[in-house]
């Protein structure tokens, strides 16, 4: 007879090795065990096979001897929901990450609605980030989920849908062996790494800014190419004195939440990139603060110290950007399954599709429609969430304690 044994008892109360020898009393075959320690009180669930329905008495009264503030209850499974449980085990798990600055019931309630609906149920929710206190800084909830997607398309666009209208990020990831096992990292730079466009800062000190910022805008959403609109922007930089670059790699400010992120990512023994239709100049500079690998980006042609307004060929465009990201990868030892892309333009989405794990970062709308990750509420160490990687693994606050 298989039945479900559950109990709990305050943390301490009761030595778990104790509950354990009570239970084995009558225990013919161990199926499963599950046992977590939540706000104070330690909660075991058990299946197994019992010698026979009498002993099911024998096995309660063993275990409430041991403390009158063991609360201890035995069901019997029939064939067919332990059949069900059994299925369960073996179907594909999918993750679901939601974070934040703030996480209430109302999200949790949302996302797990619409998991349901689309024929996922809940199998465990795990708390990633820090307690949710008055003061903390961010939230992060984990979600394993088990089941099949009946339409992929309509849960995505209801999930997109639901992170705009809650302001939290969600992403949804099959629970496979690479999810917490890649080992390179490829990030664009102007608006992902660093808070701004290059040549828009560049454009400004030339006296052309409103008309290379109208170019920048109409090719990150997708509506001019790429190479077109970078050649018709170095061409309006011309004469620009190379004496300007430096105080603009000054006031470069890095992303939220980057330093932290590749302090992590060093740690964990990534290999990390910048992949970048920006320029080398400044990708060198954002190389040396964050201690990244590789860098591959756009050479800014100056002749006689002053800008020419030429490309300089190969230009880092869509293209060349995945292409890379093969590269590194095969360079690395590496199957595509272990790489992360993360950036925010259309000519992002190339190398993001590429990925094992491509994420658009504060991304524009058809980039975010497009991508199959997301991130637009949280800073570039969300990532980490995204790995499955919990605040107290990190770094800074094994220190900070």
């Amino acid at each position: 007879m298989i039945v479900q044994i559950k109990i709990s008892y305050p943390n301490g109360a009761v030595p778990n090795a104790s509950v354990l020898a009570a239970l084995s009393v009558g225990v013919v075959r161990l199926v499963d065990v599950d046992q977590v320690q939540v706000h104070g009180v330690c909660q075991m669930s058990v299946l197994a096979e019992l010698a026979s329905a009498t002993s099911t008495q024998s096995l309660i009264d063993g275990v409430r001897a041991l403390s009158d503030r063991l609360d201890i209850d035995v069901l019997p499974l029939d064939d067919a929901a332990y059949r069900t449980w059994l299925a369960g085990q073996r179907s594909q798990r999918q993750v679901m990450t939601v974070a934040g600055r703030a996480l209430t019931m109302d999200v949790l309630q949302r996302v797990v609605s619409i998991a349901e609906e689309s024929g996922l149920s809940v199998e465990r929710v795990q708390r990633l980030s820090g307690p949710f206190l008055a003061d903390a800084e961010r939230a992060c909830l984990q979600l394993t989920l088990i089941g099949e997607v009946a339409e992929p398309a309509v849960l995505r666009e209801a999930l997109l849908a639901a992170s705009d209208e809650l302001g939290v990020d969600i992403a949804l990831q099959q629970d496979a062996i690479f999810r917490q096992h890649r080992r390179l990292a490829v990030f664009d730079m102007d608006s992902t790494l660093i808070k701004a466009e290059v040549i828009d800062e560049l454009a400004k000190v030339a006296g052309v800014g409103d008309q290379v910022a109208a170019i920048t805008a109409r090719a990150m959403r997708g509506e001019l190419d790429f190479r077109a609109s970078f050649k018709a922007r170095m061409a309006l930089l011309k004469g620009l004195p190379e004496t300007a670059l430096e105080g603009i790699g000054q006031r470069l400010e890095l992303m939220d939440g980057a330093e932290a992120l590749f302090v992590e990512l060093k740690r964990l023994g990534y290999k990390t990139a910048i992949l970048s239709g920006g320029f080398t100049y400044f990708a060198r500079q954002v190389q040396a603060r964050l201690g990244i690998d590789y860098v591959y980006a756009n050479e800014l042609e100056i002749v006689d110290g002053v800008v020419t307004g030429n490309t300089v060929e190969p230009i880092v465009d869509a293209q060349r950007k995945a292409d890379l990201l093969q590269s590194l990868a095969e360079a690395e030892g590496l199957a595509l399954e272990q790489t992360i892309a993360v950036g925010d333009g259309a000519n992002d989405l190339p190398m993001l599709a590429l990925a094992g794990l491509g994420v658009a970062f504060h991304a524009k709308p058809l980039v975010r429609q497009s991508a199959r990750q997301a991130m637009s509420a949280s800073g570039l160490d969300g990532l980490l969430y995204l790995l499955g990687v919990p605040d107290h693994h990190r770094l800074e606050s094994a220190s900070a304690s």
